[in-house]
């Protein structure tokens, strides 16, 4: 699996050099110098230094479907085999003709028959295997790029500037956190133990074979967007956020539960205007809507980061650049 392609922040002259010189970048450079300056007025102590970030949207491309979501579709493809009613049987019957009418029809419902198809019903070890299978062979629709190498360059960079300055990074998102716990630490440096996502209830059982596993079950335990990232956070974290970005009203409640705190913040969100180089997409769109949370980072005075504007470079595949995370 390819792993983020940025340099460490730490060994470079510019910690941000995929970012634009401006206000957007000098917002991010100020509060950490501001938080980690000891003895000045805005110092917080490492472990307070708590930053996170959602991930579809944020710290990956999310369109033209949220990247869970195309692998959903894609395991009932690799699963098809093994289960011949689906051929006819609706939502999975759209899938295979790649019947767009009648998948559109299934809705909701249709959406919930894939997930639990294609995401219970087996070990949390061969789940993990079947995310890792997928990334090392699906290709973005219209990049034709693994997906795991549609990760943002200048996030990926702010991650590294963070943690050389001792910030502990964490993802906190509305996707499945076994979908990304898995790849996570390879592409963005944050371990297993460090990423709150959605989760589905899990069964402990032994194996024939005496071997403890934990089984994936048809049951959700815990949805980890708007107001439950907030949730999340505290049940997970336990700390109180000093920094948080996110790029739609699902991340609001999360921005604003970082901001309600003492002391310095920093609220983020990516705007996506880069038809060019990614996609432009805010108030109507389907993924990623941005709408509310907009409203409030301009009266607020949030930090908007314009991807058009603010990026020098939106993936590391732009110039070719190889390397991995620190």
């Amino acid at each position: 699996m390819a792993a983020m392609a940025y340099a460490p922040a730490f060994a470079q002259t510019d910690p941000l050099p995929s970012w634009n010189d401006g206000a957007t970048k000098a917002s991010i450079t100020d509060f950490v110098a501001r938080v980690t300056k000891e003895g000045g007025t805005d110092f917080v102590a490492h472990s307070e230094r708590i930053a996170v970030f959602d991930n579809d949207g944020t710290l990956w491309c999310e369109q033209p479907v949220y990247f869970q979501l195309a692998f959903a579709f894609d395991q009932i493809k690799t699963m098809a085999p093994k289960h011949p009613e689906w051929s006819s049987q609706q939502p999975f019957k759209a899938l295979l003709t790649k019947d767009r009418q009648a998948l559109a029809a299934a809705g909701e419902k249709g959406l919930l028959q894939v997930m639990a198809a294609t995401h219970t019903g087996m070990t949390t070890e061969d789940f993990s295997r079947s995310v890792l299978d997928w990334l090392s062979t699906a290709r973005h629709p219209r990049f034709n790029r693994p997906y795991n190498e549609m990760i943002y360059l200048p996030m990926g960079e702010l991650l590294a500037y963070l943690r050389a300055n001792g910030f502990k990074t964490f993802v906190v998102s509305g996707g499945g956190v076994e979908f990304m716990r898995p790849w996570m630490e390879k592409a963005y440096g944050i371990p297993p133990e460090q990423v709150v996502g959605s989760s589905g209830v899990t069964q402990f059982k032994t194996g024939a074979d005496g071997r403890p596993v934990l089984m994936k079950q048809p049951k959700v335990e815990f949805i980890d967007d708007g107001p439950g990232k907030a949730s999340g956070i505290n049940r997970f974290i336990g700390r109180r956020p000093i920094l948080a970005f996110g790029n739609s009203d699902g991340d609001q409640q999360m921005l604003q539960w970082t901001a309600a705190g003492p002391g310095a913040r920093f609220l983020g969100i990516v705007h996506h205007t880069d038809a060019t180089r990614e996609y432009a997409y805010d108030r109507p769109s389907k993924i990623g809507q941005l709408d509310k949370a907009w409203d409030e980072a301009v009266q607020r005075g949030w930090t908007v980061v314009d991807m058009a504007k603010d990026w020098k470079t939106v993936f590391a595949f732009e110039r070719g650049s190889t390397g991995a995370a620190q």
